[in-house]
């Protein structure tokens, strides 16, 4: 008998989602997923080898970059399983245990991507307000703390999270709206009260990316103001312009996020395919888009790229 004719019968499987009505051209859709893949996974390790190997690199901006590629190399391996499994075997079932350790990943390395987003914001608020300092603020063993205190944050606020999912029954029809696990969508496929992850649930939004987002705003005013307050047109710019690639960053990484969010809570009566997409654009776009961006925009990435690959 199917476990989804009686609700009651307790479940042992989600059942994860591709592109509905686009079954047969999963193999097809599968192609694009796979370059975004690659490209993610390769862009995001190039970095690290560059940043690595180059020892004029080893300074705070770089070295906060590293940890945005490494951040978004774990994005890009916790989801790639489930996704490209669905595209090339249709596999939809995954287990309980299996679905619980690939939100907690997810829903660590994002807001362990928050916090290092802040520290970027941090990084050029002190390189521009206080360029005199930079050095003996940012030095290597204080910067070594942040990434280790980020990690903390990150992995501390999600550990809960398996457990109190582990603790319900689940007999509906567990059939989850993306290809890969979050534990807002999870948590509604319970029969028990859910209240108290719902409420967790906020906490630990509003007091990593809310509260992230929140300083890298205030930290952007005060550049801003510092900015303005510079004589030459020239200088200003130059400031400027060593901010742009940690802005497009903050919006790849912001905007799908919240955009995934606005859509789970008020898009009931949207096409299920806008939400799938939104939930793909992200977890995919940022890891592919932050190498890409940073290799354009930041001379010594690029210059050292092109000695490294090219000559």
């Amino acid at each position: 008998m199917s476990m989804f004719n009686d609700t009651r019968v307790k479940s042992s499987v989600f059942l994860l989602t591709g592109i509905p009505g686009q079954e047969a051209a999963h193999i097809w859709i599968s192609i694009p997923f796979c370059s975004i893949y690659v490209v993610s996974m390769v862009g995001n390790t190039v970095i690290l080898f560059i940043v690595k190997t180059d020892p004029s690199l080893h300074e705070p901006m770089y070295i906060f970059l590293s940890m945005l590629a490494l951040t978004d190399l774990g994005l890009s391996i916790s989801t790639v399983p489930t996704v490209m499994g669905i595209f090339w075997f249709n596999v939809q079932e995954i287990s309980f245990t299996a679905c619980f350790t690939q939100l907690f990943f997810i829903h660590a390395l994002s807001f362990i991507e928050s916090s290092v987003l802040l520290s970027m914001a941090f990084d050029r608020y002190v390189a521009i307000c206080n360029p005199l300092r930079y050095a003996s603020i940012l030095t290597t063993p204080r910067i070594a703390k942040m990434g280790l205190a980020f990690m903390l944050r990150g992995v501390l606020l999600i550990f809960p999270l398996p457990f109190l999912l582990k603790r319900f029954q689940y007999c509906k029809a567990n059939v989850l709206s993306h290809s890969y696990c979050l534990h807002q969508e999870v948590m509604k496929m319970a029969c028990s009260d859910i209240r108290v992850n719902s409420i967790y649930g906020l906490f630990v939004i509003v007091s990593t990316v809310g509260m992230d987002s929140l300083l890298i705003l205030l930290s952007y005013v005060m550049i801003l103001r510092a900015v303005l307050s510079i004589a030459s047109q020239e200088e200003r710019l130059k400031a400027l312009n060593t901010c742009v690639s940690h802005i497009c960053a903050v919006l790849l990484f912001y905007t799908p996020m919240i955009g995934l969010s606005i859509v789970h809570r008020f898009g009931k009566d949207l096409s299920p395919v806008v939400q799938i997409l939104m939930g793909y654009v992200y977890l995919l776009v940022p890891p592919l888009m932050n190498p890409i961006v940073y290799s354009v925009k930041t001379k010594q990435i690029r210059a050292q790229m092109v000695k490294t690959f090219f000559k």
